[in-house]
């Protein structure tokens, strides 16, 4: 036997009993029907809660078809699995949660023809897609008989209406057609619910939008505020933290933590804290770059004047901040780089007239001019008083650089700035030694780079610090040839180098050089030779023929012609323990003087 299922189309006439004794009951009928219509179609233009027109459209179709179940179904994506919308005269649960796919049972007809369908026992029919899941639901209500007519938007199914009985039986043109225009009813509902959400969804966007526009030039104009009042980057990070959240940490040039609004440590450009990548593309874009992980991200920008790099400001919170969040953020470090460059405008005044006023307390000559004074105490140094100076050295910092170091570590009667293209720093100190150390410990502390700070005693009975200065710079400049460039110490340690950093030692050098080098020394300017040279690498390699000959590029037979005619010149004997000391002695200041020669000369 055929199974008894039809596909029907959507809009029919209604076909009536066909008793003509009888036309008042399908009067009645007829205007039941278009009151529940009238109802639903009222309850959509009150756009309440899509669900509470659903159910609405449910139980009057429910009860105008006399069906023992009726219910709403929605795909959840695009033909994906139908959902259960709403439901009357269920009795089992685990009907209310089925879910069943978009291409099986009446369901799937209905979306494939786009029309209405039935059938009226659903668990028998073989000619239907059964999905086991769906089945055992069906039989858990004991529905037979089912009924399904389609939501449309446009060509679009997007949702199915069904009406179902726990009895085999057809379903009637006119309970077709019924359950259809309940259908449309739902369809509108759904379509004006998404078009409500969207605007509601809209205007919510719309709301935010405008709240953070406002908050953006609210803390636009306490940006501005902060810089006619002379603020500085305190106030700049508490304002941000104030308007974004989170916490701000800011740095300085050098990537060291400048101001924190709460317990940051290290560099911006530390690897461990994930800035490193976000710093360089900020760099390079002058743009804000987000880095971090799901827990916490943090948005950095780099703080810059054209080409030059000022320093960085770092959000770190829980979630990425919103584009108009990112220019709130561009915005308030644009203000820290005027503040920046404003205060590195006065910083520089301040270092270059320190700087003057350094430069003329090191070459004037005592006693000091009343002007000299007066520009002193006006700053409230007594230069009278200074006893020490100080020369700093660094093979990766400028000068420049380092004495506006210097400038940050002056406290009370101290003096730094650059004179002759050295750092140079004026001190009242009761200790020599540990006002180096103390200098270079806060220097390394600072820099985190080798430094080498090289003090020398400043005697009142001297006629100016000039003397002085030439003292320390040059055994600065000797310390870093022999290779010490990360010591505090001072020209009192450093005696038997005196010849060669002191002026007035200079005679004592030059007797004792050309009394143990005179003969090679004049050899090598008439013939252009590097005798001296070759001792030099003899005596450096332990006397070692085979090394020195390697470390000078020349043949055994070239090295030992050389070494024959040292010999020659100086006599056979300077290999001896009694000259061989004063000779290697004599070599190595030789040297060392011709290096502090070649650097003052450039």
């Amino acid at each position: 036997m055929q199974p008894d299922h039809r596909m029907i189309p959507a809009r029919t006439e209604p076909v009536g009993p066909s008793d003509p004794a009888d036309p008042g009951g399908r009067h009645q009928r007829r205007e039941r029907e278009l009151s529940s219509l009238y109802a639903t179609a009222r309850a959509l233009t009150a756009l309440d809660e899509v669900d509470t027109v659903l159910a609405s459209i449910v139980r009057h179709a429910h009860d105008l078809l006399g069906a023992d179940v009726t219910y709403l179904s929605v795909f959840d994506h695009p033909h994906a699995e139908l959902i259960l919308r709403a439901v009357e005269g269920s009795l089992s649960p685990a009907f209310r949660s089925a879910q069943v796919p978009a291409d099986t049972g009446v369901g799937g007809r209905v979306v494939e023809t786009g029309a209405p369908f039935w059938v009226s026992n659903y668990l028998t029919d073989p000619s239907l897609k059964h999905d086991p899941g769906f089945d055992s639901a069906l039989a858990s209500e004991g529905i037979v008989a089912l009924l399904g007519v389609p939501l449309r938007d446009g060509e679009r199914v997007f949702g199915i209406l069904y009406a179902a009985d726990r009895v085999e039986r057809p379903f009637e043109m006119e309970e077709v057609a019924l359950l259809s225009a309940f259908a449309d009813h739902a369809a509108v509902a759904l379509q004006n619910a998404r078009l409500y959400e969207e605007s509601q969804r809209a205007l919510a966007e719309l709301r935010e939008a405008y709240a953070t526009i406002e908050r953006s030039a609210q803390v636009h104009e306490d940006l501005t505020r902060v810089v006619l009042t002379g603020g500085g980057a305190r106030e700049i990070a508490d304002l941000l933290v104030g308007a974004l959240g989170g916490r701000v940490a800011i740095y300085d040039r050098d990537d060291h933590l400048l101001v924190t609004t709460a317990n940051v440590r290290g560099r911006a450009d530390s690897p461990t804290d994930g800035l490193r990548e976000p710093l360089a593309e900020s760099r390079r874009t002058g743009r804000c770059a987000v880095g971090g992980d799901a827990r916490e991200f943090h948005t950095v920008v780099a703080i810059l004047a054209g080409d030059s790099y000022l320093g960085a400001v770092v959000l770190s919170r829980e979630g990425a901040p919103s584009e108009v969040e990112q220019r709130t953020l561009e915005r308030g470090t644009q203000i820290l780089g005027l503040l920046t460059l404003k205060q590195n405008a006065v910083v520089e005044a301040e270092e270059r007239v320190r700087g003057e006023l350094l430069t003329e307390v090191i070459t004037s000559v005592r006693p000091y001019s009343g002007e000299l004074m007066a520009r002193a105490e006006s700053r409230h140094l007594s230069v009278d008083t200074f006893n020490a100076l100080l020369v700093v050295d660094s093979a990766h910092l400028r000068p420049a650089d380092l004495a506006r170091r210097l400038h940050s570590l002056a406290e009370g009667e101290s003096l730094a700035g650059v004179h002759l293209g050295a750092a140079t720093m004026l001190v009242r100190t009761d200790d020599l030694d540990r006002a180096a150390t103390v200098v270079h410990r806060r220097l390394r502390a600072m820099l985190r780079t080798p430094v080498l700070v090289c003090a020398t005693p400043v005697s009142v009975m001297q006629a100016s610090m000039q003397r002085s200065f030439t003292l320390a710079s040059r055994c600065a400049r000797l310390l870093r040839s022999v290779g010490v460039t990360d010591r505090a110490t001072s020209t009192t340690h450093w005696g038997m180098y005196a010849m060669l950093f002191d002026p007035e030692r200079g005679d004592d050098l030059h007797t004792f050089v050309a009394d143990a080098l005179g003969e090679l020394l004049d050899y090598d300017a008439r013939r252009g030779t590097d005798l001296v040279g070759t001792v030099a690498a003899y005596f450096d390699n332990s006397t070692n023929l085979t090394r020195t000959a390697k470390a000078l590029h020349v043949h055994m037979n070239t090295l030992i012609k050389r070494l024959e005619r040292v010999s020659a010149l100086i006599g056979d004997d300077w290999q001896s323990a009694q000259r061989a000391l004063p000779l290697q002695l004599a070599v190595r200041l030789h040297l060392l003087a011709t290096d502090l020669d070649r650097g003052e000369t450039h």
